[in-house]
């Protein structure tokens, strides 16, 4: 067993904390699943942040979700606008041009 291991179990426990306090899943026994229906996957994915500190994540196996059945809801990591006005000068700094970005 890894010496971090407690470290890595805490990040676990914070991860399944936050998604219960935000009510992002309910857990359901396999007898009460429609016919024909299977459970969604999870992965762990684990990082190391520049402090040391760990990070665990919950991932659900996108491939195998049915979109309407499965989620009705999508995510897509934003941009802060300090972040675009960083790139905005390095690009013009270094004569580029930026063709297309989201807000």
């Amino acid at each position: 067993m890894s010496s971090d291991a407690p470290a890595w179990l805490q990040a676990e426990k914070a991860e399944i904390d936050n998604h219960e306090s935000n009510g992002s899943w309910s857990v359901v026994d396999r007898s009460q699943l429609p016919p024909g229906r299977s459970l969604v996957r999870l992965i762990w994915v684990y990082k190391t942040k520049r402090d040391g500190s760990k990070k665990a994540r919950l991932c659900v196996q996108g491939c195998a979700q049915i979109a309407g059945v499965d989620f009705d809801q999508t995510f897509c990591a934003a941009m802060r606008g300090t972040s675009l006005r960083a790139l905005a000068s390095l690009a013009a700094s270094m004569g580029m041009r930026m063709r297309r970005w989201d807000f």
